[in-house]
């Protein structure tokens, strides 16, 4: 953990050939060795007479030697090999992609017959090649075309693709199984795969690398592989083949992927049967004597996922812990085996009380100790005693891939991101209970406005320039729990600074493991949202909750009800190279029962289903209390069958024993949510208010202007002051016919026109509208608070009667409250307007 600190490739070299690999995050590993795939396709070749395809001994042999020589550790195959050449690949410590050809290129299974001896076959090929020690992953389908995805449907193409990786899981359990897509069905959704593979030919270098942006997004949490790149040199030249072999390897290394194979080892390649004698794709020619494109490839794959040599930045590592003594040795103990040759770690012992001090001592770091302060004051510490120009925090209870620091440097190098952050993934081999709480929602996530820009990146795993979070002031001390880290971006974003996320940059971080802890954790990230929004206001919307303008990347995300169905963009008649995924958006009313307030909503249901004790035709409101509390029932029991484990379970009843688990922590999170937003203030009726009704009247003004303004600076100015009360503004969209909206509380707000008349030599005439904004919501409850109200006075259910009434009473004032604040902040800025003109 200091300059000596060596930058070798020992990781992606060192792995056992006997040892099967497995997906750990977003890479592979052979035991703790980080295996990058640095292959080659291999086929097709002709067919033999039984119509499989013809290797001969000797050429493979010759053909897998200089493989090696040249540093390749793998080769795919398009068909299942004999056994002999899996032994030549252990050999000359090469791995293999075994492919399993099928019939994809037809509508398989619109015979059930096809697609029964589809599915034998690959449990008899799986069989063939089960258990060998060279055995990279099998592949149990290469390509479906568009065409016909479209026309049997996505969803059934995803459930026969899961129907064939069980197969294959039957005949060889420990294996890794893929399907190699490509852009024309990357719509697919296959989480059930072990690692994700991709076919993409693309010749510019910005979209190519654009391109690669997008599938890490896909993959996920999985290591991405890019199962063919490469060019023809027949028509571009073998100059041009080796110079952009060259530059999409190092890019596909370098953006976070877990490795490539390059297409093709030979131009020798038959398809059909037939010789294909007009495309040279070949690492060799057909005399397998090598082009330049072969000591491209080996010039890239000898220096993964970087070259040697380069200037890397100093990066100072603060961790920031606070009784973590069963973390923090697993934590530092990650950091000692980091690769980068220029990085300092400190550990701010935050007022421990246990032994964290004490184990931390044992390594060679900085190490702070203070009283108990909180996480923000923690991590300013560090920020003041770092070196480096970059700083990059890490959590007590998480630990790094090997490359983290790199691909933070280099993330940073290329570009112009004050702060980047990466993935943050559960350990591998948890156990059945910590997999569940890795599906549970409220888990540290980011989110991204596009493949490389964040909206915010997560405390746990996260980076900045040194010199711009010096230049913001650090972390908000007041935020001594959660939520500092979406402060600091947020105070980042506004300095006009952008965030960036690197796939590669991958932690482990912990789960909660019980529910005390997560329900802890959970009520405390309430709070942090409670303070945040006293903070920044104009972020949440009436209800008090956070809209992002990004997309979450988390697993536990929950779902919202009645969305409708995602599309597909397949292009005029399915004609599009690049087919993608459009998800749904939720609308607010199908998001309602994901809110933390949903429990309000059903607490009030109760309350009024009670009030039929008093007055009989209340018991109607039963259905609308047991829709309620089933909503979210539903959504979670939906959050559970969709949750995805690392364990297979046991048996049927452990299957559903662990998804209901998942479905109850999906319960369980919003309401602790709801205990810490109330506790520290942010309720439905937290806005402070005035009583003087009477300033809720709409109201117009005219202001006389001697000196030319513009209409939009005389809306800034206006704006300015309403800030400048406390006011939380928002500006009208290009289809709004009002110009400023002052948020009172939930259910009341004003809002603002102006028109400005021009009157000749730089005179003007402002003219101000100004009206209250009853929300529909309270309209419509008093409403029907007091048509209920008139019907139990009717009854004679004068107790029921006088109940209603007060609610409705208490809803009318309480809106007109907040209507007539919003009016009076107006009023106060129009006046201040008018100051400003009249000097």
């Amino acid at each position: 953990m200091n300059d000596a600190n060596p930058l070798s490739t020992a990781l992606s070299t060192a792995a056992n050939p006997s040892e099967r690999l497995a997906s750990r995050g977003k890479f592979l590993f052979a035991g703790d060795a980080k295996f990058y795939v640095r292959g080659t396709t291999y086929g097709t070749f002709a067919l033999d007479q039984d119509g499989r395809e013809r290797f001969d001994p000797a050429v493979v042999d010759r053909d897998f030697a200089l493989m090696s020589r040249n540093g390749l550790n793998a080769v795919r195959t398009y068909t299942a090999p004999p056994r002999w050449l899996l032994d030549a690949a252990s050999r000359y410590g090469l791995r293999v992609m075994v492919g399993i050809p099928w019939e994809q290129h037809v509508a398989f299974l619109d015979d059930a017959d096809r697609s029964k001896r589809i599915e034998r076959r690959v449990r008899e090929y799986a069989s063939e090649c089960a258990g060998h020690p060279a055995i990279l992953c099998y592949a149990v389908g290469n390509e479906i075309p568009g065409p016909v995805v479209r026309w049997l449907g996505p969803r059934r193409v995803e459930r026969f693709l899961e129907r064939l990786y069980r197969a294959v899981k039957t005949e060889d359990a420990e294996a890794l199984v893929t399907y190699v897509n490509y852009p024309t069905t990357e719509y697919l959704e296959l989480p059930f795969l072990d690692l994700v593979a991709f076919n993409v030919y693309l010749e510019t270098q910005h979209r190519f690398e654009a391109y690669l942006a997008r599938l890490q997004h896909i993959a996920g949490d999985r290591p991405l592989v890019m199962a063919e790149v490469g060019l023809d040199s027949r028509r571009h030249g073998e100059r041009a083949q080796a110079v952009v072999l060259d530059r999409q390897l190092r890019s596909i290394f370098e953006s976070g992927c877990a490795g490539a194979f390059a297409f093709a080892w030979t131009d020798e390649w038959h398809r059909g049967g037939y010789a294909i004698e007009d495309w040279d794709f070949g690492l060799t020619r057909r005399d397998r004597t090598p082009k330049p494109a072969l000591a491209a490839v080996r010039e890239a794959y000898s220096s993964v996922p970087y070259r040697p040599g380069e200037r890397w930045p100093r990066v100072s590592v603060i961790v920031c812990a606070f009784n973590a003594q069963d973390t923090i040795a697993q934590c530092l103990d990650g950091l000692r085996d980091v690769e980068y040759p220029n990085f300092e770690v400190i550990v701010v012992n935050d007022g421990s009380t246990d032994a964290t001090g004490t184990i931390a001592a044992r390594y060679p770091v900085r190490l702070i100790a203070t009283p108990n302060r909180g996480l923000s004051n923690a991590r300013n510490t560090g920020l003041e005693a770092a070196q480096g120009e970059i700083v990059a925090y890490l959590d007590s209870d998480a630990f790094p891939d090997p490359n983290w620091l790199q691909y933070l440097a280099a993330a940073f190098r290329d570009s112009t991101f004050a702060g980047i952050g990466g993935p943050n993934l559960a350990p591998p081999k948890l156990g059945r209970i910590a997999e569940c709480f890795d599906n549970a929602p409220g888990g540290p996530a980011h989110v991204l406005l596009s493949d490389r820009e964040a909206e915010h990146i997560p405390g746990c795993n996260m980076a900045f320039r040194r010199e711009s979070l010096v230049a913001i002031g650090g972390f908000d001390p007041a935020l001594r729990v959660a939520g500092d880290d979406v402060d600091v971006c947020w105070r980042l974003q506004a300095r006009g600074w952008t965030l960036g996320f690197s796939p590669g940059a991958m932690v482990w971080h912990h789960r909660r493991t019980t529910l005390r802890s997560y329900w802890k954790q959970q009520r405390g990230y309430g709070r942090a949202e409670a303070l945040l929004e006293k903070k920044w206001p104009e972020k949440y919307n009436e209800l008090g909750h956070l809209s992002w303008g990004g997309r979450i990347y988390a697993k536990g995300v929950p779902q919202a009800l009645g969305l409708r169905p995602q599309r597909i963009y397949h292009g005029l008649w399915g004609s599009a190279p690049y087919q993608s995924l459009e998800r749904s958006v939720p609308n607010a009313f199908a998001s309602l029962p994901l809110m933390p307030e949903w429990y309000l909503a059903i607490l009030a249901l109760a309350g009024l289903s009670l009030l039929g004790a008093l007055w009989t035709p209340l018991l109607w409101a039963l259905p609308a209390f047991a829709v309620a509390t089933l909503l979210p029932i539903w959504q979670a029991a939906l959050a559970g069958r969709k949750a995805v484990f690392e364990t297979r379970s046991a048996s049927t009843l452990d299957s559903l024993r662990r998804r209901g688990l998942v479905g109850f922590l999906h319960l369980v999170q919003p309401l602790a949510r709801l205990f810490g937003r109330i506790q520290y203030g942010l309720t439905l009726w937290r806005s402070p208010v005035t009583f003087a009704l009477w300033r809720g009247w709409p109201r117009d003004e005219s202001i006389w202007n001697e000196h030319w303004r513009s209409g939009s600076s005389l809306l800034e100015e206006l704006e300015a002051a309403l800030r400048e009360s406390g006011a939380v503004t928002t500006r009208g969209d290009d289809y709004d016919a009002w110009d400023l909206e002052v948020r009172s509380g939930t259910l009341g707000s004003a809002r603002a026109s102006m028109l400005v008349e021009e009157h000749g030599a730089g005179k003007q005439l402002v003219r101000l509208r100004a009206r209250p904004r009853y929300s529909a919501g309270a309209i419509a409850a008093v409403l029907i608070l007091c048509g209920l109200a008139i019907a139990a006075g009717r009854d004679g259910a004068w107790a029921a009667c006088a109940i209603l009434a007060a609610f409705a009473l208490a809803i009318a004032i309480r809106t007109a409250q907040e209507c007539a604040a919003a009016m009076t902040r107006i009023g106060d800025a129009i006046g201040k307007l008018r100051e400003i003109l009249n000097r």
